[in-house]
């Protein structure tokens, strides 16, 4: 959680375009979030890591869900997941692969990796913001208390 009481969303996409769209795209979506963009594996791990320029623990706190691309540089998404899960305190912060394949390997290699969602980016803005707006509502949000009789 953020020192404004926002949950962090580290988003780790390479192309400056979609991850435009993300961080537009959850303007406005319970709970509030702030999305910091990194541009693949070593800005994800120098993140988690307090690695220059993000070593402030206070201004830079740990995420509450991670979006990763699967179509990175150098490392994919689900390589990027396999290292982030050996980061202290990494292991159990829902992790989402966000991408635009439907290949079988991928989906079984980003389980494999303890992603809790594999999800296809949509190609319209509405169906995008709503597929959005499900995986923050459903990994960010509070658990609800049961209702008492």
């Amino acid at each position: 959680m953020s020192s404004d009481g926002r949950a962090v969303v580290l988003l780790v996409e390479d192309d400056e375009d979609h991850a435009e769209l993300v961080s537009r795209a959850l303007v406005g979506i319970p709970p509030p979030a702030r999305v910091v963009h990194v541009r693949d594996g070593a800005g994800a791990l120098a993140y988690l890591q307090h690695r220059v320029p993000w070593q402030d623990v206070g201004s830079h706190p740990p995420p509450g869900l991670i979006l990763l691309d699967l179509r990175l540089p150098r490392q994919d998404g689900v390589e990027v997941l396999a290292r982030i899960r050996e980061v202290a305190g990494m292991t159990e912060v829902p992790a989402v692969i966000l991408t635009t394949s439907e290949a079988e390997r991928d989906i079984v290699r980003a389980r494999e990796c303890k992603a809790v969602a594999y999800a296809v980016k949509p190609v319209g803005h509405e169906a995008f913001r709503s597929l959005l707006q499900e995986l923050v509502t459903r990994w960010l949000s509070p658990p609800q208390e049961p209702a008492r009789a």
